[in-house]
């Protein structure tokens, strides 16, 4: 089975740094094979012959006897990574007019109302729910007005790891 590990807040402004070499090591001691890694921000793709829950709590573990803060992850399969990719209209990507964004929501968060509580003005944007995922399109000119950047200061900000439509499209074999 094709994985696609996702590790929420790693990298980001200097912070929290995981070499994406040291990963490889660290999913391969894991018994994972095929494992690539996919720009430095927490993408992981193997495979294992583990069923979703337990590669998950195998990633878990060694991540917590190997750094000294958490790293919140989701484990997706190639099949809901795909699902995700293709909901989102082929229109929607990120030029120099428009943004495209993807939210895979942690189990606590996926529900489609998550859209309904988060901080944003939605008549600035597109966003659409998918079990597993929100994502959104936006005008870069609505930036602003959409209120997105007040994200990062709500609550549920913490239930989600968001990558660009590039990258969910990659990450689903979509783009080589």
């Amino acid at each position: 089975m094709k994985y696609i590990a996702l590790l929420r807040g790693i990298n980001v402004g200097g912070n929290r740094k995981v070499e994406m070499k040291k990963l490889r090591i660290l999913f391969e001691s894991l018994g994972f094979t095929n494992v690539s890694t996919y720009i430095n921000s927490g993408n992981i793709i193997f495979e294992s012959d583990d069923n979703s829950e337990t590669v998950l709590l195998k990633i878990q573990k060694v991540f917590e006897k190997t750094f000294d803060f958490e790293i919140p992850t989701l484990v997706k399969t190639e099949k809901e990574m795909k699902k995700i990719a293709k909901a989102i209209p082929e229109e929607w990507q990120n030029d120099p007019t428009q943004r495209t964004d993807v939210a895979y929501l942690f189990p606590e968060a996926d529900s489609k109302k998550i859209i309904e509580e988060l901080p944003l003005k939605i008549e600035f944007l597109e966003i659409r729910y998918l079990k597993g995922a929100i994502f959104w399109n936006i005008k870069r000119e609505n930036v602003n007005k959409s209120q997105l950047a007040k994200l990062i200061s709500h609550k549920l900000y913490k239930s989600m790891t968001i990558r660009n439509v590039n990258t969910a499209r990659f990450l689903a074999g979509e783009k080589e």
